[in-house]
């Protein structure tokens, strides 16, 4: 069965988060998740974008990249294109409730380096639903485009958790039964990583923030976000300019906290670093095209 493609929706500018943030939760009780639901067919598009080089030099620093490269770094266009995937996301169409949502993983294309002084044009849209074992699952894709060429792309998943019959994927092993990968540095993380992140990304989802804020959706302490954490690995592990990652999110990290990072052979991950074998992340980095 073919779908038809998403209708566009052309914006004069980045929507602001934190109006979003606030229907999508208000929203949230309403919403009913299955895999066979309907979902916005919307593609918003912002043409004519230009990147706030003060705004890019805070998230450079909080994530670990060098300051005053020429290029994005390669995680930088979700941020980018991360209020309008909220715009769809807390809308009446969107069937999942944003409230538990979780950032399940990440595919980035990157097909040239991308000067920070260029003008972009960012398009979000759904690309679907899905069963998971553990409930339902959005696709949603990012595009960015200088002039006619496509030179960066993602697809992100996020998970509503339900109860579900759905059998879990053939052949993924555990988390916890991967062989660590050799630890190349520990890092000491402070209390205020999810605030600083949040400063420079505008993603404050009141989970990554404060303790308090954070208790009231189940964690003991804040999280780091999934998107910084990623992006410190990628800060530490090197990207080329045409590069394809992938990195999936398996257990959040508590702030503050201590983690392992991991690197070989083209793969990097996160891990507790008390000599526990808990996976927070792993992920893979390779050349675009692939060899």
């Amino acid at each position: 069965m073919t779908t038809a493609p998403p209708t566009p929706g052309t914006l004069t500018g980045v929507p602001a988060l934190a109006p979003l943030l606030a229907r999508g939760a208000l929203l949230s009780p309403l919403k009913r998740p299955r895999p066979d639901a309907d979902f916005p067919r919307t593609r918003l598009v912002l043409p004519g974008l230009r990147v706030d080089l003060a705004r890019l030099a805070a998230y450079e620093r909080v994530c670990g990249f060098a300051t005053g490269a020429d290029a994005l770094p390669v995680t930088y266009p979700h941020v980018l294109g991360f209020p309008m995937a909220m715009r769809l996301m807390s809308g009446r169409g969107f069937p999942l409730p944003l409230l538990g949502l979780v950032h399940t993983s990440i595919g980035i294309t990157r097909r040239a380096a991308m000067p920070a002084t260029a003008e972009y044009e960012l398009a979000v849209h759904v690309e679907g639903l899905a069963a998971h074992r553990r409930g339902t699952e959005a696709t949603v894709v990012t595009e960015v485009r200088a002039g006619a060429d496509l030179v960066w792309e993602s697809r992100s998943t996020y998970l509503a958790r339900h109860r579900t019959t759905a059998p879990p994927p053939a052949g993924e092993p555990p988390s916890g039964e991967r062989e660590p990968l050799p630890v190349r540095a520990e890092w000491q993380l402070a209390g205020d990583v999810g605030r600083r992140y949040g400063a420079a990304s505008g993603d404050r989802n009141p989970i990554h923030l404060h303790p308090l804020t954070a208790r009231l959706f189940g964690f003991p302490r804040a999280i780091a976000h999934g998107m910084w954490t990623v992006a410190r690995c990628l800060a530490e592990h090197g990207t080329p300019d045409a590069a394809v990652v992938r990195a999936e999110f398996r257990a959040p990290v508590l702030l503050p906290g201590t983690v392992a990072y991991g690197a070989g052979d083209g793969r990097f991950e996160l891990r507790g670093a008390d000599g526990g074998r808990r996976l927070h992340l792993s992920g893979k980095v390779g050349p675009y095209p692939a060899a």
